[in-house]
């Protein structure tokens, strides 16, 4: 039976509806990319800042659409190539915009997406300047520092004390260091073409001073192996420069490289499937800084493009220290390792055998693409070649046969794209050294303003490797074996209405970890969103996926069963005054394994968001959340809001509530201070995170943060 509370949020949620509020449809798009991102690969705490840091910069600097390019406008992520060529088209053809209105003249550029797109872009006749000197890109350059520190109030168990016969007996039985998450960034920007700053990021539990180790005794420093140090864990510097002097892009120092569709080379985040069901295409942004607190897939070295007309030549050196399971040491060097069974992405090092692995071996990667580009159509040629200083030698089982082993890995891949008519065709195919290959294919039709379609098409084998991919797939993090049919279309009957859907049908023709039989699934999406003026926004959806996993049941022989799991939402956003935004989403799941009894759950949250309108010099945001769900199979993930460069999408479980308050306050006007406090409280759980280090020794788990931000 539906308790009071739920009952009251659907009140609130009908009775909010029959306003007329305003809604930052950007925000909303963006937050429903990243939700599934976190979803597919399983993680609350990612820093998303590579994928959102160019649409925040063009928030406060607008492209100038009579100034503009195709890589500059693929950057927003926001539109496709066949709206980009069409804007394109119309400048050269009628000259330059003279309004913002004239764009609804363009094919391809509706009510919505004009609304999408309108807080990073503006039209005028000034033609910015794209060349400066040394002296003008010192004086006038944007400097950025942001300092931030947050802690879970509660005691974990990873931090409890401990005796010294205990810790002796399991040395990873605790954290070494602190319970405080420290942050700490520095960014120098001169317009789109230079960027220099680095970053420093210490996680709960990893050590900040030697002199504060927790345990000191001559067995557990053993461990360790005098890899402890102080001040932060991680650290990434770089300088980044863009059509400056003879290089269309330089990096030196940390940096990012994707090219073509993600298959040969992409190192980063990317997104997936989701309610934009059209825009599938990846675009490559070849080179560009790294600023992000992930500790892992990136480059570090030197990475140069140059132009010559239509062709562009593009060359990368990275080599840098990696985190792996060591099982041997070298004969020659004992200091060095021999064999690793894993390389470790998680960027933690609070216990011995995460120190120990920390840096474990070096990886070199290098490589270069050689394109040619126009307007309306490009091809390129990638060619990438790691080199690790210890041999990978996984603990091979039936399913994991075809993983790379070795020390040296090869991929060559070849990309296309280009338009004819109404038509994006675009796609990849690429080898590895082993004779492992891949293709992805796609296209994307633009049959009428109000109706567009997409398909694509992928075939990986289960022997490819790779170890920088990240392409358009079901399977993640590993790209291997999977053969795919991609469906989607994008309706939009009036201005206010969009009807998105795809249908994904996937192979898996050999084993999977926790499958133990080749097998095949679909996803399925469809949502409907109605955005009747600025003011108010909706949408519901319905997505469902089919799988199979391995039988619970304990037989000799494992089996695969299949598994299905839908999720209902409704969302709805609303102004109630210029001031004050109101926001409520309820979400049901159902997932039926039939091995296991039927799981159902809900989550429903309600935020308010204000922000003063006479001075802007404070603002708020809150939410509350109810969730009840059986397990943590059945879980959901929201996005909540956070300070800026942090990415809170928590999963909700079990049955209970949250809250959380943020507030932001300008102390001047080039410094801003942020507090938020988040709290989850379960009404069946007596203990939070058990059998980990992270476990709570109740039913309430509090966190605290504090971000300070200055510029000059």
């Amino acid at each position: 039976m539906v308790n009071w509370k739920l009952k009251l949020f659907l009140v609130v949620m009908l009775s909010g509806a029959e306003a007329s509020f305003a809604q930052d449809t950007i925000d909303n798009s963006i937050e429903q990319k990243l939700e599934n991102i976190a979803e597919d690969i399983q993680s609350e705490t990612l820093d998303y800042t590579q994928l959102v840091e160019a649409l925040n910069y063009y928030r406060k600097h607008p492209i100038n659409l009579n100034n503009t390019n195709k890589d500059e406008l693929h950057q927003l992520n926001l539109l496709d190539e066949l709206q980009i060529e069409n804007l394109l088209e119309h400048i050269h053809k009628n000259g330059k915009l003279i309004s913002i209105y004239e764009l609804q003249s363009i094919d391809g550029f509706d009510y919505q997406t004009i609304q999408k797109i309108l807080p990073y872009i503006k039209v005028s006749d000034i033609t910015e300047q794209t060349h400066a000197s040394l002296n003008e890109i010192l004086q006038h350059g944007n400097h950025e520092i942001i300092l931030r520190g947050s802690q879970i109030l509660e005691q974990q168990k990873g931090f409890s004390t401990i005796d010294s016969a205990g810790i002796s007996k399991s040395p990873n039985s605790r954290y070494i260091g602190s319970p405080q998450k420290l942050y700490a960034r520095y960014k120098f920007n001169f317009g789109t073409n230079v960027s220099a700053g680095f970053t420093a990021e210490k996680d709960p539990g990893e050590l900040f001073f030697k002199k504060n180790q927790k345990f000191n005794f001559p067995g557990y420093d053993t461990l360790l192996k005098g890899k402890q140090k102080n001040g932060f864990d991680f650290y990434s510097a770089h300088v980044f420069m863009r059509n400056i002097g003879f290089f269309k892009s330089l990096a030196i120092g940390d940096y990012q490289v994707g090219f073509g569709q993600g298959l040969t080379m992409w190192s980063g985040l990317a997104y997936r499937k989701g309610s934009d069901a059209v825009n599938i295409e990846r675009y490559a942004p070849g080179i560009r800084p790294y600023t992000s607190s992930n500790e892992n897939n990136f480059m570090r070295g030197v990475a140069a493009s140059v132009q010559k007309n239509s062709f562009l030549f593009t060359g990368f050196l990275s080599r840098k220290k990696i985190d792996a399971n060591v099982t041997s040491q070298d004969t020659v060097n004992v200091n060095e390792a021999g064999t690793v069974s894993s390389l470790q992405n998680t960027g933690l090092h609070a216990t011995p055998s995460e120190i120990v692995d920390e840096d474990a071996i070096t990886q070199t990667v290098i490589g270069g693409n050689a394109s040619f580009q126009k307007r309306k159509f490009s091809f390129g040629i990638t060619g990438v070649h790691t080199i690790l200083s210890a041999s990978l030698l996984p603990n091979i089982q039936t399913y994991n046969q075809f993983e790379f082993t070795g020390k040296h890995l090869t991929n060559f891949g070849a990309d296309y794209s280009f338009l004819l008519h109404n038509f994006n065709f675009f796609g990849e195919a690429s080898m590895s050294d082993n004779g492992g290959y891949a293709f992805v294919n796609g296209c994307i039709v633009s049959l009428d303003p109000k109706l567009s379609f997409s398909v694509l098409q992928r075939n990986i084998q289960p022997n490819y490797q790779n170890l920088f991919a990240n392409a358009f797939t079901e399977s993640s993090p590993q790209i291997s074996n999977e053969k795919g049919l991609y469906m989607g279309v994008t309706i939009k009957p009036t201005n206010s209405i969009t009807l998105n859907a795809f249908y994904d049908h996937f192979v898996f023709p050999w084993l999977k970890y926790q499958v133990s039989a080749p097998s095949y699934g679909t996803d399925f999406l469809t949502q409907l969103d109605y955005i009747p003026n600025k003011k108010f926004s909706t949408y519901v959806r319905v997505r469902r996926r089919d799988k199979f996993t391995n039988s619970s049941v304990p037989v000799t022989i494992d089996f695969i069963i299949p598994y299905t799991q839908t999720n209902y939402r409704w969302h709805v956003s609303y102004k109630v005054l210029p001031q004050l935004t109101l926001r409520n989403r309820i979400e049901l799941i159902v997932l039926d394994n039939s091995s296991a009894p039927k799981e159902n759950g809900y989550m429903v949250y309600q935020d308010v968001i204000y922000k003063s309108a006479r001075y802007k010099s404070y603002s708020f945001t809150f939410r509350y959340t109810l969730f009840d769900t059986q397990s943590y199979n059945s879980r959901i993930y929201a996005m909540e809001q956070d300070v800026p460069g942090a990415y809170s999408i928590p999963s909700c479980y079990y049955k209970g509530s949250s809250v959380s308050l943020m507030m932001s306050l300008n102390l001047t006007i080039n410094m801003q201070l942020w507090l938020k406090y988040s709290q989850t409280y379960y009404t069946n759980q007596n203990v939070i995170s058990a059998g980990t280090l992270n476990e709570i020794d109740g039913n309430t788990k509090s966190e605290v943060t504090v971000e300070m931000r200055m510029k000059f």
